[in-house]
């Protein structure tokens, strides 16, 4: 098969790119690598995907494809991806999530495909690094999960073998090596194109990896396919709102408007091309059903100012409740496909969102996330085992696919996994400060052995990496012992609900009741719980007096993390000095939790051997008045 001659192209400066789908897709050829753009029904390039199927059914041509994609792109039937799904027209599949492909995901695991499935990040990077002409994408992301190499490799199926991971050591780390691969057709969309091929993408939801996957195929030699809305004169559009330029797209195709929706739940919205705001009322209040409790739970996790990730499902409601207390406006909610604050759309607008304040591309939201950006992820929870492993990404024959959440698990600050404790039937009944299980669920979701690690517990715990569990009826906590009991749901019989609805014994230590507050219908008031000064707001140190002075008024201490926090910010102050220093210490008001007594005299032990010469504890009045230079101490 002949391709187009890019040299040619680009000396006929007026040449029109604009073709037919059918024109367009003429081009691909037997064996040929192709990566398509697209996250879930955002910026999916439909009039092609509907083109290179036809071709195939009408002419048996191109035959044994490699399908390259970083996100999921369909609507779990026929849509999308899913319509590359024959016999014949896939050789091999590398893709990040798998769920909304089920006849491609069924093609994988019965072997009739070789498939692949690797984080979603890492596939998203792996589309510069192609473009940078590099061997491959180095990365830690994947590290102790199905991933590794010393595990599964990411192999799908029985007709899967070739490694396409690799373990590296450098300086004494592991490192995943993520191998690259010439990129012959790029299947990307925009909004409007001019004749000569520059893009603008200004009523799509998402911007993706538009470019990076265009620079790919064209510094591999291959051929880049733009579907777009509409077509503009050459040289007539902004040069600042072009997103891929010209000399990156070989040909350009208009779509007819069934094939080019912004979302697959929506044919258009103002909103989410971020042309206007939407009015910022509350969402709609949930229901004080088990979701909700769940919701509760995993926000009493907020801080103010955090950077937050939210996954799909069950972690979507920490956003409903967010909003009922009025915390939205304090943090920042992000989704992986690039959107930075807002409120993220669910189902199949999800990738959308409402009033972001900025919209990046994909690659660059994996550099934010894998660099430790996020100060809190909560995510699903459909398998975990009593290392701590959760599984996500794949259940028998069914394949869901990693997509983003070993990116994000592996390396936001915190993570909160969130889902019902067993599933399948379970109802509760609640509302009046404690917790009724009226029937439990039919699946077991806490087993001795995860099906497949989508998070690797030992690695969090080896990187003593903050982890909750959360559930309707309890919270777990990771540790170095494992999985660790540490709050129960009042009304809740531990043995009972718990330990003899599990496959394992978890750690039991000393389990304080969960908030009641969670349990009723009434606000719980979060706005004035977040308020709370910080830890670092609590600590002053007044050079001259050599003395810090530490304020814990009204402060609760409910975890370990806490604890490790209080010791690593007075640290901070002190390491850099040559002498050890007085400390005054508010204690007014403030309350720890049973278990956490030893870890806490543990910690202030330490504190007192290091870095203090003395100790003085006051009432708040007293604190404020030797701070204030007011008067002495009253003790």
């Amino acid at each position: 098969m002949m391709r187009f001659n890019q040299s040619d192209f680009n000396n006929q400066r007026d040449r029109n790119k604009v073709v037919s789908a059918e024109d367009a897709v003429a081009v691909m050829a037997d064996g040929d690598t192709i990566c398509t753009a697209g996250f879930v029904g955002c910026g999916v390039p439909d009039e092609l995907l509907i083109a290179i199927e036809n071709r195939f059914l009408e002419t048996g041509e191109p035959k044994a494809l490699t399908l390259l994609f970083a996100a999921g792109q369909g609507d779990g039937k026929k849509r999308g991806l899913n319509r590359l799904a024959h016999e014949g027209l896939i050789k091999r599949v590398i893709g990040g999530h798998w769920g909304l492909i089920p006849s491609m995901g069924r093609m994988a695991v019965e072997g009739r495909i070789e498939a692949y499935n690797l984080p979603q990040g890492c596939i998203s990077h792996l589309y510069r690094d192609i473009a940078a002409g590099k061997p491959g994408t180095l990365s830690k992301v994947g590290i102790g999960t199905f991933v590794d190499p010393r595990l599964e490799g990411g192999k799908i199926g029985s007709a899967t073998h070739e490694e396409i991971v690799e373990l590296i050591e450098i300086r004494g780390e592991d490192y995943l090596f993520y191998h690259a691969m010439p990129i012959n057709v790029a299947l990307i969309r925009g909004t409007t194109a001019d004749t000569e091929g520059n893009l603008v993408m200004d009523r799509e939801a998402l911007t993706l990896d538009a470019l990076a996957m265009a620079m790919a195929a064209h510094n591999s030699g291959g051929v880049v396919i733009a579907q777009v809305e509409q077509i503009a004169e050459g040289g007539s559009l902004d040069s600042r709102q072009v997103k891929v330029p010209g000399i990156f797209i070989d040909c350009v195709v208009q779509s007819r408007p069934e094939n080019h929706l912004q979302t697959y739940a929506t044919d258009y919205s103002p909103v989410y091309a971020g042309k206007i705001r939407a009015p910022t009322g509350n969402l709609a209040p949930m229901a004080l059903d088990e979701r909700k409790v769940i919701a509760r739970r995993a926000a009493m996790e907020l801080k103010v100012n955090d950077v937050v990730n939210l996954g799909i499902g069950m972690p979507e409601g920490v956003a409903n409740v967010a909003s009922e207390e009025r915390i939205l406006d304090l943090v920042t909610l992000t989704a992986e496909p690039g959107v930075i604050g807002g409120i993220p759309a669910s189902g199949l607008n999800f990738g959308a969102a409402t009033n972001p304040s900025g919209i990046v591309d994909q690659n660059q939201q994996f550099d934010f996330y894998d660099g430790g950006g996020l100060n809190i992820a909560c995510l699903g929870l459909a398998q975990c085992d009593q290392q701590g492993n959760i599984n996500v990404s794949r259940f028998g024959p069914k394949l869901a696919g990693a997509g983003g959440f070993i990116n994000i698990s592996q390396n936001a600050r915190k993570v909160v996994f969130a889902g019902t404790f067993s599933a399948g039937g379970l109802k509760i009944s609640t509302g009046k400060g404690a917790l009724e299980i009226l029937n439990e669920g039919r699946t077991c979701k806490f087993v001795k052995e995860v099906e497949q690690i989508s998070f690797s517990g030992s690695v969090a715990s080896a990187n003593k990496k903050p982890i909750l569990y959360v559930t309707e009826r309890c919270v777990f906590e990771l540790d170095e012992r494992g999985l660790v009991l540490t709050e129960v749901a009042p009304g809740v019989d531990i043995q009972r609900d718990i330990l003899d609805q599990m496959d394992f014994m978890p750690v039991v230590d000393n389990p304080r009741e969960m908030d009641a507050r969670i349990f009723r219908p009434e606000s719980m008031d979060l706005l004035k719980q977040m308020a709370e000064l910080t830890i670092p707001q609590r600590l002053k140190y007044d050079k001259a007096k050599r003395t810090i002075f530490i304020n814990f008024e009204n402060l609760h201490i409910r975890n370990r993390t806490q604890i490790k926090e209080i010791f690593d910010r007075v640290a901070d102050i002190c390491r850099p000095l040559d002498h050890r220093v007085d400390a005054v210490v508010n204690y007014d008001g403030f309350e720890i939790d049973k278990r956490l007594v030893d870890d806490y005299a543990n910690m202030v032990n330490a504190l007192v051997e290091t870095y203090y010469s003395s100790v003085r504890r006051y009432s708040t009045k007293a604190f404020l008045r030797l701070k204030l230079k007011e008067g002495g101490p009253i003790s």
